[in-house]
């Protein structure tokens, strides 16, 4: 099964915006730090109720994701996937305007020809899927509900950091 085109012009764009951030921050000695603590939690659109996405991008590996209900009980994730230092190809044959990207340049208008060039985030990119186990009272009480999230392997460096829970989609 092949993702839809619009994944790969989403992946490319959040990957080209990485870069171009670590890239901008290179004007000392050495790389930039990578841009951390960034984290996502919402639902899937498509009007999707009983499942929390989580997204993150951190140096550290995603290794644990749980809803924390207000009465303290813990909901793991049912999935969660790591990608250590994504990447995306870029094709010189998709380097028109039209697609938006062209190898070697960050928008429309002219672009460099030759072999295809690889980008590579230097950053750990997680996502998690967490279902709800009731969602109807999530949606009566989702503002007492959060995420935590444990980052990292033991015996090195372990990070535990809590996110508050997204909104309910209107209407559902």
């Amino acid at each position: 099964m092949s993702l839809p085109r619009s994944y790969d012009v989403a992946m490319l764009r959040l990957v080209l915006l990485l870069a171009a951030a670590v890239l901008v921050g290179c004007a000392g000695s050495g790389l930039a730090p990578v841009a951390t603590d960034q984290v996502r939690a919402h639902f899937p659109p498509g009007g999707v109720v009983d499942v929390i996405e989580v997204d993150a991008v951190d140096r550290l590996p995603l290794r644990k994701a749980e809803l924390i209900a207000p009465d303290g009980r813990a909901i793991p994730a049912s999935y969660l996937n790591v990608n250590p230092s994504p990447g995306v190809t870029v094709d010189p044959e998709f380097s028109s305007p039209g697609y938006g990207f062209g190898a070697g340049n960050l928008g429309p208008g002219p672009t460099l020809s030759g072999a295809q060039q690889r980008v590579a985030v230097l950053a750990m990119v997680s996502t998690a899927s967490i279902p709800l186990p009731d969602p109807v009272e999530y949606r009566r009480d989702w503002r007492g509900y959060r995420i935590r999230l444990d980052f990292g392997e033991p015996p090195g460096e372990v990070t535990t950091r809590e996110i508050t829970a997204p909104e309910p989609p209107r209407g559902g």
